[in-house]
Parts: C-alpha cells; structure tokens; sequence
C-alpha cells in the first residue's frame, strides 16, 4: 500500500489529527474486500480524497456488440395499450443467445410487465420511446428473489429485474413511466395522503410478517410474498450483477425504489433524471454493492434522492456485505427526504462513500448529509467524504449522524471519519450540524472545513461526539469553532 500525498484543500493540521483514525481503514478498490485505503507510514501524509480517483479506476462501464434487435421484430407494437411482454423476452433471449447486443425500442409507447435482463443485453429507448409498464400486478409473477427494505424475501418481480447476469445496461433518452399513482400501487403503503381507505389492501401485515420471519432468521427463499401481501416491487433492480450500466434515462412515476442494485459489482448509473413523488420514491439505492459511480443525474423524488443501504438487522449482518467504494458527483437533488443518505438499512456497514460536485435546492429536502442507523441495525458507517456542494435551502439539517432511527436494539452502531469540506448553504433550515449518538459510542473525527452555513435556526446540536473540529466554519455570518467537550444538548 502507498503513502497518500497531502490535499492541498486540507491543512496540516486536520491531517495530524485524523490520520491515525484512517490507518488500517477502507478505502481501497484494488479489488479485494478488505479496507485498504488509507495506510500510512507517518501522521500527515493521509489525504482521504488520495483514494476517489483509485476508486474511479475499479469502475468500468460495459461494452456491447455491435447488433440491434428490434423489438418490433419481436412483434411488439408501440400503441400504448397493446401489452408486449412476451415480445420484450423474446428479444432479450435472443439478444443474450447471440453473444450480445442491443435491444431496441423505437419511438412509442409500449405496454408491459416484468422485463428481466440477460448477461451482454442492452436494453436501448430511442429518443421519444416510452416503456409503460402494466398496472396488473399478475403481470409481475411468478415472484422472484429479491429485497424488500433490506430483508431478502420471494416477492412481485422488480419491473425492470436481472439476478446473477453480466454485462447489463438500459441507455438511451427515453422514458421508464411506472405507471403508479394514488389508485395503482402508491395506496399499498397504506398512507391517506397516497390514496389509501378502508376496505383496500395494505403492505402493513406483511411488512410485520417480513420482520418477523427475518428476526427469526427464516430462509429467504422460504419468505414468500406477493398476491394480497401488498409489498410494493421496486422499479429496476439489478440483483447479484456484474458490471451494470444505466445511462441517459428518465424514470418517473415509480411503485417504489428507483434504481435499486443489490449485491452488484461495478455499477454505473449517469445522467439520469428520476422525477417521482410518491411513497418511498428514493432515487438511487445502492444496496450492499461495491464499486459504484453515480455521475450528473437528476433526482426529483418522494424519499431519499440518494440511499446507500446494506441490509436490514439479521440480514444484513448475516450477509456481511457492506456498501463500499462509492462516488457520487455533478447530481442535481431537488425534493427528497434527503439528499445523500446512508442508512438506514445499513447493518452491513458502509466505508469509502465520495460525494463532491453537488447541488441541492428545495424546502422539501430535509438534509443534505444524513447517516440513519440504529442500535437495532448495528454496523460501522466510516469513511464518508463530501465536498464542493452547494445548497439553496433545506428543511432540517446541513450534516445529520443519527444512531435512534426507528427501533432500538443490542447491536450500538459506529460512525466515525466524516468530512465535509467547501459546503456552501444559503439558506438553511433548523439545525447546522445534528447529532444523536451513544455515549458509549460517540460518532468520531467528524470534520467541517472551509464550510458556510447561512440561514439556520440553531448552528450545532450535539450529544456525544468525540474528535469534532470546525475549521474555517462560519454559520450564520459568524465563525464558529467547535472545542471537545462542547456537546449542546441532552437529547
């Protein structure tokens, strides 16, 4: 492993305090699944930033044949009611039989259920081709093996699915619509406001049942969902893949979770523009996946805009495979609940996570940096870089470390190594920093430098913190300095 050069960003004196936390931490790409990244020989030589562009070096899109299959040569017809899944797996087996290629859909609208990929497809939209997808559930069967929440489960297939292929992509400029709205598939979560009343189904039941069966540690093939279960399917979802591209679409009007890979390797997902408002609408949810590159997409969404995930409780820490080696760059975050999240599925654990080049804007983005556990989750989140973002405004919080999210448990979460450099804000919401941890696990060496935080009710709310240091911070027009020992609340 090689000494890191300084960053000229960062000063001396961050270095010769945070260094020592990084030695023997994650952070390299080389290919093996250990952490790597930050060994060094001396305090002062760590750059954490040293380690992005080795990540970059592991992430490699995939190339195609050059052949077309047409799916109208499939006997598709793009008339937006005729339903083509029969002529869409026609295409891709045939596609995948031939060595590769890809799979075209010209201008229209074409009606469909689940496509599944094959290894060296590339699904391709045309300009002014849309793919409808069905508003009948049994056009979603038989279920598959998935997740659901980060719990592994036999449920609805993912609109868009692929388990254990390679070489995968969806390009081109066209649209993926969902088809979901307030009477198809949002009201499954049982919320009002997203069309749900009495007498219809609901996701509660078997949401409960899931958790259940997982606490117990049930097979995950043994778990079997779907026909009055109302766990809703997630739009595309790439499962146990190998190099993975989604490139240049648009998605809107998703049943739930956008662009979800699962257990994937080298992932890469650019410019793309997700506007979907409704019930756990997240973005982009890398899930237990290594490698992964989220470059100049657009996310206008009813949840999360971005959420690196690892599993839920049992599962995710009998899986043991966490979210590593990961860059997100030059997005546009507009509503969501968050802009960069991780968690809170996250018993996994996370490392290595780069996010520079960002811009967030809206009264309905809550936070712009949020790390959601719990000690029912478990599970280190370290290793976490942000950089060069700017923000008109937000709801609630700048920067958000949370170990209380939704259910307590035996399993006390770590966070530690967070920083955020050149952050500039505004308008703000409530809070600057905010911060819930454990005493017995306080988050560690997390670090603002050269940051400008306008507009926020209250600079920094903190508990139990341990190696926190501003420096060259000014919240509200005014430096702020922040001393060990200085927690501001008991919360």
């Amino acid at each position: 492993m090689k000494n890191l050069k300084l960053n000229n960003i960062i000063g001396q004196r961050f270095y010769t305090l945070v260094c020592a936390a990084f030695i023997g931490l994650a952070a390299a790409c080389s290919g093996s699944s250990e952490q790597q990244t930050g060994e060094t020989a001396a305090a002062g030589e760590a750059d954490p930033w040293a380690g992005l562009e080795e990540v970059r070096s592991q992430i490699n899109a995939p190339e195609f044949p050059d052949k077309d299959f047409l799916i109208t040569d499939f006997g598709a017809t793009g008339d937006g009611k005729t339903k083509n899944s029969e002529a869409f797996q026609k295409a891709i087996q045939a596609c995948n039989e031939s060595g590769g290629g890809r799979v075209v859909v010209p201008e229209g609208t074409w009606l469909t259920g689940a496509i599944h990929l094959k290894s060296n497809v590339n699904l391709h939209l045309s300009d002014g081709a849309t793919i409808l997808f069905s508003r009948d559930s049994s056009d979603y069967l038989p279920v598959v093996f998935t997740r659901w929440e980060g719990m592994e489960l036999m449920n609805y297939s993912p609109f868009i699915y692929a388990y254990e292929q390679e070489n995968i992509a969806i390009t081109g400029n066209g649209t993926l619509d969902g088809n979901a709205n307030n009477d198809n598939w949002w009201y499954w979560c049982g919320a009002k406001k997203f069309g749900w009343r009495e007498g219809l189904g609901r996701q509660n039941p078997a949401r409960a049942r899931l958790h259940q069966q997982t606490h117990d540690e049930v097979p995950a093939r043994e778990r079997i969902y779907g026909p009055d279960d109302y766990l809703r399917p997630q739009f595309v979802q790439p499962y146990k893949c190998k190099n993975v591209l989604i490139s240049g679409i648009k998605l809107i009007n998703s049943p739930m979770w956008n662009v979800h890979p699962v257990l994937c390797e080298n992932v890469t997902v650019e410019n793309i523009r997700v506007e979907s408002l409704g019930p756990n609408n997240d973005g982009c949810n890398p899930e237990s996946c290594k490698n992964v590159l989220i470059t100049g997409c657009y996310f206008d969404t009813g949840d999360d805009c971005i959420a690196i995930k690892s599993g839920r409780n049992e599962d995710g820490r009998n899986i043991g495979r966490p979210a590593e080696n990961m860059i997100i760059e030059d997005c546009i975050m507009k509503e969501g609940h968050g802009g960069v999240v991780i968690g809170s599925e996250i018993s996994g654990g996370a490392r290595n996570i780069y996010a520079q080049n960002c811009t967030m804007d809206s009264p309905n983005l809550d936070r712009v940096l949020r790390i959601k556990t719990s000690s029912q989750r478990g599970g280190t989140v370290e290793n976490i870089f942000m950089r060069n973002v700017k923000v008109g405004t937000f709801r609630e919080a700048a920067v958000k470390c949370n170990m209380f999210y939704e259910e307590e448990g035996p399993h006390i979460p770590t966070i530690r190594n967070i920083l955020v450099e050149n952050l500039e804000v505004e308008n703000g919401g409530k809070y600057g920093v905010l911060v819930r941890a454990y005493e017995q696990s306080p988050v560690e060496n997390l670090r603002l430098i050269n940051c400008r935080i306008n507009g926020v009710e209250i600079p920094v709310q903190v508990d139990h913190v341990k190696g926190m240091e501003f420096e060259d911070v000014t919240i509200n027009g005014q430096p702020y300095e922040f001393e060990e020992g200085e927690e501001t609340a008991e919360m």
